[in-house]
């Protein structure tokens, strides 16, 4: 027997209800299985409130959001990765280290000039010269008259004009500057210091990748900045503009600008241990070929 049966006939008076039939010896009354039903119903919706309250929550997830939450974890860890293996070496020698790694996808080498000076040289490089450790095209030669597109100064003199490029880069008493702008300082303070200054299509803006027009495949060069490091980078097979500037984005970098690309752009680079090692092909095409060189 219960404690609800232990009730007494007259405790259920209490709440306003007659019962007018005799109980019966043994059996439960009518008021108590009202009361039992009433203590059973309280108790469920209990159990109910707690269940609600302390039961552990999961946020659905769908097949989409999965993975683009797999994607986000694998690029943060990549970029982490990256970030950790690069940029860091440290040396008093004159060198270019050479970095290969891959980012999103995509085969990218990293060409970092140590103990170094950057400077800017118009017509074919001597391929002899042992004091460049790093040279590679700048800008883009026209295909109508074969000048140099865009502005271009060489130790203070103006040999061409305009900005249908906004991507710069500027060096000022061997001070690099990369950045993109329509009318930049830089070019005026460069006539004026015996600088140098080109123009070239914006990578990246700020750690964000900048828009273009080009869609075509190619093998792509780019000159970095990351947290004031100047480099380098190629893709090793033909790449889309925007994959490789997403890739740059990814490895931290600050501002970028495109080079002359292709797999026939020439240039070269000397690494730690002496090695000349060159890429493309030494052929001199046009007479304004123009090229970004550190020497030491």
């Amino acid at each position: 027997m219960n404690e609800v049966d232990n009730f007494r006939d007259d405790e259920f008076r209490v709440l306003g209800h007659h019962d007018t039939k005799s109980p019966v010896p043994g059996e439960p009354t009518r008021r108590t299985r009202l009361a039992a039903s009433i203590v059973s119903a309280i108790l469920v919706i209990a159990l109910g409130v707690l269940a609600i309250v302390f039961w552990p929550k999961e946020k659905p997830v769908s097949p989409s959001n999965r993975n683009s939450e797999n994607a986000e974890i694998k690029q943060h860890s990549e970029r982490t990765n990256v970030e950790s293996s690069i940029f860091s070496t440290e040396t008093n020698a004159s060198y270019t280290e050479r970095i290969d790694t891959t980012v999103n996808g995509l085969s990218v080498s990293i060409y970092i000039p140590h103990n170094a000076t950057a400077e800017l040289m118009v017509g074919k490089p001597n391929i002899a010269d042992k004091d460049i450790i790093l040279i590679a095209q700048a800008a883009d030669i026209r295909g109508d008259n074969y000048r140099i597109l865009g502005a271009f100064i060489l130790k203070g003199e103006p040999l061409s004009w305009g900005r249908s490029r906004e991507g710069y880069c500027a060096i000022i008493d061997g001070e690099i500057t990369v950045g993109t702008s329509e009318n930049s300082p830089l070019f005026e303070k460069a006539t004026e210091t015996e600088g140098y200054f080109f123009r070239q299509f914006p990578m990246v803006t700020d750690g964000t990748v900048a828009k273009t027009a080009q869609n075509n495949e190619t093998r792509r060069k780019a000159l970095c900045s990351r947290n004031g490091q100047v480099f380098i980078a190629t893709t090793a097979e033909p790449a889309y503009f925007d994959d490789f500037a997403q890739a740059l984005a990814a490895l931290g970098v600050d501002n970028a600008i495109s080079l002359v690309g292709s797999s026939t752009a020439f240039g070269w680079y000397i690494n730690a241990a002496g090695e000349h090692i060159q890429f493309g092909e030494d052929i001199h095409k046009y007479e304004n070929e123009n090229y970004i060189l550190w020497r030491q």
